[in-house]
């Protein structure tokens, strides 16, 4: 056992642990959400994680994004998430692809994944990713955030959830979003990937909502 995750012992099994350097996870996302992803997964001990975004930091990321930094300004997210990478663990093979989630590429980003994690910032790049994932037959681990307020869900292949989260004509009209929020969304959302990478039970097609005002959480559907 590599003493790098002795500490993962006793919630993790040693087979648990081995399972997860077999598995490769697609992050859709190295944003606010998606950079949290990416150091929990790195931290966790994933084998492969392929992360996708095509945008840069701006000013307006340094108030919640794990990657963002005056030095980083500018500068691709897909490849400070692979500098990151590369420092916090190594062994990790990690894969940046500085592009973002469409219609015509989504298909071949996901392919050979075990799961998908949701770290997309509009509706529509959702469903394209949750129409992916469908097609491919790969679970999808979903994700948002605004201001207090997080949610996640595993969306199986064929669920509907990510139209019933948002039905057409729906829109986004927040953005706001404090540092607490995205960090509590991704752990929520490695929790279940965890539990589902390793086989453990599982409760799929729950959405599971996390008032951070209020300390609620509650789950819907």
């Amino acid at each position: 056992m590599d003493e790098r995750y002795i500490r993962n012992l006793g919630a993790l099994t040693e087979r648990e642990c081995i399972v997860l350097r077999t598995k490769t996870v697609f992050v859709a996302g190295c944003g606010g959400l998606g950079g949290y992803l990416i150091e929990m997964l790195l931290r966790l001990g994933v084998g492969t994680i392929c992360a996708a975004d095509g945008d840069v930091f701006e000013t307006s990321n340094l108030n919640r994004q794990l990657l963002s930094s005056p030095l980083t300004l500018g500068r691709s997210k897909a490849e400070a998430a692979a500098i990151r990478a590369a420092t916090v663990n190594p062994d990790v093979h990690f894969v940046p692809i500085p592009q973002f989630v469409t219609e015509e590429n989504a298909a071949e980003l996901i392919r050979g994944c075990d799961a998908v994690l949701d770290a997309l910032d509009n509706i529509q790049a959702r469903r394209i990713l949750a129409r992916a994932c469908t097609q491919a037959d790969i679970p999808m681990i979903h994700g948002a955030i605004c201001a207090w307020n997080a949610q996640a869900a595993v969306i199986m292949p064929g669920d509907d959830l990510i139209d019933r989260i948002y039905p057409e004509g729906v829109s986004l009209n927040s953005k706001a979003s404090l540092s607490f929020t995205p960090p509590f969304c991704a752990a929520m959302q490695v929790a279940l990937c965890t539990r589902l990478l390793t086989g453990r039970p599982l409760e799929t097609g729950r959405l599971y909502v996390a008032d951070l005002l209020d300390m609620e959480l509650t789950s819907l559907f």
